[in-house]
């Protein structure tokens, strides 16, 4: 491995960390998990929760955890892990080093097995690859190396830190229909012409959408760009004083400092695979300062 790359560990979790010519970049093998990205003489981009595990047996709060084989609950069993397995399995380390042009360069891989089986009745080869230099780019793709069809969903459940999502405003969903999972059901609606601002609980599912999000904050004086392909739904949530403060990994004081942006096949856009097929579900990000 070049001196640029270290392995570290995060409390019980091993940890690639690469100090590229833009940018640092900390990922873990447990689900895949890009825990930091930040840009040389930039702000951090990517929220990280204070009070995140970093053990085994949990999924990370923040940065941003995968979501595979499926988005939130699975429809035929309540008692399934929330958003699929993916994200708290240990994947290979197939790749870490640094490009030529100096941006670093992680990949991880996970192949069905017997335990995966037992929950999900597929046979799959997945991989992570994740380049970080000025900007970011993620690709989750996933194989049905089996000898039927597939159908799956898959998020970058991408945590954005922000100075305060009270004073944000993102752009690039107007006029697109969505889930509202707040309340504890899922009603549909459509969004206004003005750029989507915050002042409660938000949780939706927009749907059909392959735009770019922009998330502007003015606190920072910075716009971070989300662009996307192989995505036909786009996920925006924060979860405001009364569930933050419910969650063990987050706490009541934390909320305000981000806002999930994240790139998905969800709901009504779930993906299916031939035999042999492939899928890439990708992200780009980067940031404009004022």
């Amino acid at each position: 491995m070049s001196s640029s790359v270290r392995t570290v560990t995060r409390d019980q979790l091993p940890a690639i960390e690469i100090d590229g010519a833009h940018a640092r970049v900390v990922a873990t093998p447990h689900g895949a998990h890009l825990v930091d990205w930040q840009p040389h003489d930039a702000r951090p981009v990517l929220f990280l929760s204070p009070r995140s595990h970093f053990v085994p047996d949990k999924a990370i709060r923040g940065g941003v955890p995968l979501c595979f084989p499926w988005f939130g609950p699975k429809a035929d069993d309540p008692k399934a892990p929330q958003h699929g397995f993916a994200r708290t399995r240990s994947w290979k380390l197939a790749r870490a080093d640094v490009a030529p042009d100096g941006g670093a360069r992680i990949e991880f891989a996970l192949n069905s097995d017997t335990t995966t089986l037992a929950a999900w009745q597929h046979a799959f080869a997945a991989r992570l690859a994740i380049r970080a230099g000025a900007e970011l780019e993620l690709a989750l793709t996933v194989l049905n190396s089996g000898a039927t069809p597939l159908t799956f969903s898959a998020a970058l459940h991408t945590y954005l830190a922000v100075s305060d999502v009270r004073e944000i405003a993102i752009r690039g969903l107007e006029h697109t229909d969505y889930l509202d999972k707040t309340g504890g059901g899922s009603v549909r609606r459509r969004e206004g012409a003005e750029p989507l601002r915050f002042s409660g609980e938000v949780d939706r599912v927009y749907l059909d959408t392959t735009a770019t999000c922009v998330v502007d904050d003015p606190g920072w004086r910075r716009r971070i760009h989300v662009a996307k392909s192989g995505s036909r739904s786009t996920v925006i949530w924060n979860p405001w004083t009364d569930k933050a403060r419910a969650m063990a990994d987050l706490g009541e004081d934390a909320w305000p400092g981000f806002v999930c942006v994240e790139t998905c096949n969800a709901a009504d856009d779930t993906v299916t695979l031939a035999p042999g097929a492939t899928h890439a579900l990708a992200a780009t990000i980067h940031i404009d300062q004022d």
